[in-house]
């Protein structure tokens, strides 16, 4: 059952980050990678929520698979955040590279304890 939960998940959150993706950077006139940061910024505020809300009380073993390895996993975009770092570099645009790296990195985690910290208050 837990394969399925995951598949599920997979399922809403591979669209979902390709539409959301193409929305974003279709509003900014930019070589930054706004669209690809958006979705894994979200990917970790739902991971930190998750992990939270897991440790404070009960989460059904169902919802943790559809949401993190299902749904945040998916949403979230490892490869293209290389992708578009590497062709950032090749193109000349190596200061939008080097912020895309450490601002995702920064604001990734940050988003992640926030939202953590968030859930723990939130389920305490």
């Amino acid at each position: 059952m837990n394969w399925l939960m995951v598949i599920t998940g997979a399922t809403i959150g591979a669209p979902l980050r390709y539409l959301t993706d193409r929305a974003v950077q279709a509003r900014h006139d930019t070589v930054f990678p706004w669209g690809t940061f958006s979705v894994n910024i979200a990917a970790c505020a739902g991971l930190g929520f998750l992990t939270a809300a897991a440790t404070a009380t009960t989460v059904p073993t169902q919802v943790q698979h559809l949401i993190g390895p299902g749904l945040c996993a998916t949403l979230s975009t490892y490869s293209t955040f290389s992708f578009e770092n590497l062709r950032l570099t090749e193109t000349g645009a190596k200061y939008f590279a080097a912020t895309n790296a450490l601002v995702s990195v920064a604001a990734g985690l940050g988003t992640a304890y926030l939202t953590g910290a968030f859930a723990r208050a939130l389920l305490s």
